[in-house]
């Protein structure tokens, strides 16, 4: 299911216009794109309770967000209302289309993740990336589509949004996608006055 989801980013991002920060190399033989977004925030600890591990983060918009802190949340006992609350996250999408030298379909994932250690100021980093490869079953110019088979046998005909990259792509090309998801939290002691 996950494979069908990463031959769907191909079709929509295949010669699409995408609002992320996007470089699409013209001038390479076969098409490619990549594209990243990233967010950052920081939250002010409006309050918490240590007990119930119930946290009210106060956003810079001015409104609140109040969550339970897992368990898995080390360290929250260093947290007190003033502290700041530093996310960042990240996502990247990259399509490469390239020869294909005889490989067959597959679809393939890692993670991991770090946290601060026991006694420091909360604080986790984590990453997940998913990649997946489809081989090109069919172009056809004159109707501006493409056929792209994925890893457990399915075949889904796509429009292609530039027809320039169906004329630099070829039947048998191997597809490569991959979406990588990452995010860093940690916590700051409250600035000093």
């Amino acid at each position: 299911m996950r494979n069908m989801t990463y031959i769907a980013i191909v079709a929509l991002l295949l010669g699409g216009a995408v609002a992320w920060a996007a470089d699409e190399q013209a001038t390479q033989e076969k098409p490619s794109f990549f594209a990243s977004e990233s967010v950052n925030i920081t939250a002010l600890v409006e309050a918490i309770d240590h007990e119930t591990r119930e946290v009210t983060l106060r956003r810079p918009q001015g409104d609140t967000v109040t969550f339970i802190a897992s368990e898995e949340a080390r360290n929250l006992d260093q947290v007190k209302a003033g502290d700041l609350v530093n996310a960042e996250y990240v996502r990247t999408v990259s399509v490469e289309v390239m020869a294909n030298e005889g490989v067959e379909p597959g679809a393939g994932a890692i993670a991991g993740m770090a946290r601060t250690k026991k006694g420091e100021m909360p604080g986790v980093a984590a990453m997940d990336t998913q990649i997946a490869t489809a081989t090109v079953e069919e172009i056809n110019l004159e109707a501006n589509t493409f056929k792209l088979k994925g890893a457990d046998g399915t075949v889904k005909e796509f429009v292609a949004r530039n027809p320039d990259n169906l004329k630099r792509a070829a039947v048998g090309d191997l597809v490569v996608m991959s979406v990588t998801e990452a995010i860093a939290i940690s916590v700051e002691s409250a600035p000093t006055e």
